[in-house]
């Protein structure tokens, strides 16, 4: 399934200074994953803030592009320089899934006329985090397939981060895109599990 994650080799090429420099400056894997969660808390609080000034919904593009090259700086970091380790991995794994869900959580009050499909939708996200988990678990690797990965929820909040800048209100057809983001995020999950149980042998 096609997904924006397919681009990460391609983020990482352009990251490859950013980590050399981090290295040489002694930063560790687990400090930019701390680094990473400390950033998506600050994006949530400013995202949830924004009604005070219209600017604070660059929080989300901008914030989102940063939180996904600290997500892509980690596990380069660990990779490369031989810091992989048990608690880098739930730091990372744990750390994304509650970043997720403090990001999404003011989407409850931006779009109070779609609340429980946030609601599913915040729930869904996390389902799908662990339905990848489990393809470590009982197959081979952790599954990051598509569409509606961990990278493409980061784009679409990205997006409507300007819409809202811009003065663009989706209010009217929010049930319509949250509606189709869920569906395709139990196709993702649906996907995920699937790929796990055909690597596992099952």
């Amino acid at each position: 399934m096609i997904s924006i994650y397919q681009l990460k080799p391609k983020f990482q090429q352009l990251l490859n200074p950013i980590l050399l420099f981090l290295h040489k400056h002694k930063i560790t894997a687990n400090q930019i994953t701390i680094a990473s969660i400390v950033l998506s808390l600050v994006i949530g609080l400013l995202f949830w803030n924004a009604t005070a000034s219209k600017w604070l919904f660059l929080s989300l593009p901008i914030g989102l592009l940063l939180r996904m090259a600290l997500n892509a700086l980690d596990g380069m970091m660990a990779r490369k320089f031989n810091q992989m380790s048990t608690l880098g991995e739930v730091l990372n794994e744990v750390g994304d899934i509650i970043s997720d869900v403090i990001i999404f959580f003011p989407l409850l009050k931006f779009q109070p006329e779609s609340l429980y499909l946030v609601v599913v939708f915040i729930l869904f996200s996390v389902i799908n985090e662990f339905a990848g988990l489990l393809g470590k678990a009982i197959g081979k690797s952790r599954r990051y397939d598509g569409p509606m990965g961990k990278s493409d929820r980061a784009l679409l909040l990205g997006i409507y981060g300007l819409l809202l800048f811009f003065g663009v209100s989706i209010s009217s057809y929010s049930h319509y895109i949250i509606g189709i983001v869920l569906l395709l995020l139990v196709i993702s999950t649906y996907t995920r599990l699937k790929k796990a149980l055909n690597e596992a042998g099952n």
